[in-house]
């Protein structure tokens, strides 16, 4: 430090703590510093809203997976249907395929001549020539 310093009051740092370690007397205690009264509470002006934008993403981002969702579900269920019915379709491909198998034996069988002689007299043919008789209330077999 300074000379003037010293001799105005000012103590070095080792006069500071050698000051401090002096006993004195007790400092007057102050009375508590008065508070100003409180301002009366004006209401803040409305800010806008910010934009929150990881929000903003989300929702787009969900939107578009329900646009997609509904783009996809249309052709799904025709997806879905045509399998169903191309099962319908196989089944009743096989039924027919025995069936035209079973018309096929048949014709084959119809070929032979007491096939064919013995299928027109089921349905009641006569033979040129021949007498055809009725027998009515006979026991069904």
């Amino acid at each position: 430090m300074r000379r003037q310093d010293r001799a105005a009051g000012w103590r070095n740092r080792a006069g500071v703590a050698a000051a401090r370690n002096t006993a004195r007397a007790p400092a007057p205690r102050r009375a508590p510093a008065q508070r100003p009264a409180p301002q009366p509470v004006r209401p803040r002006p409305q800010a806008r809203p910010q934009i929150r934008w990881d929000r903003v993403g989300r929702v787009g981002l969900l939107v578009v997976l329900v646009g997609l969702l509904y783009l996809y579900i249309g052709p799904t269920i025709s997806f879905i249907e045509t399998w169903g019915e191309a099962g319908d379709r196989r089944a009743e491909v096989q039924r027919l395929k025995q069936e035209n198998e079973r018309l096929r034996e048949r014709r084959r069988a119809l070929q032979n001549p007491r096939v064919l002689e013995r299928e027109a007299r089921r349905l009641g043919m006569v033979k040129p020539g021949e007498r055809g008789y009725i027998v009515k209330n006979l026991p069904r077999p």
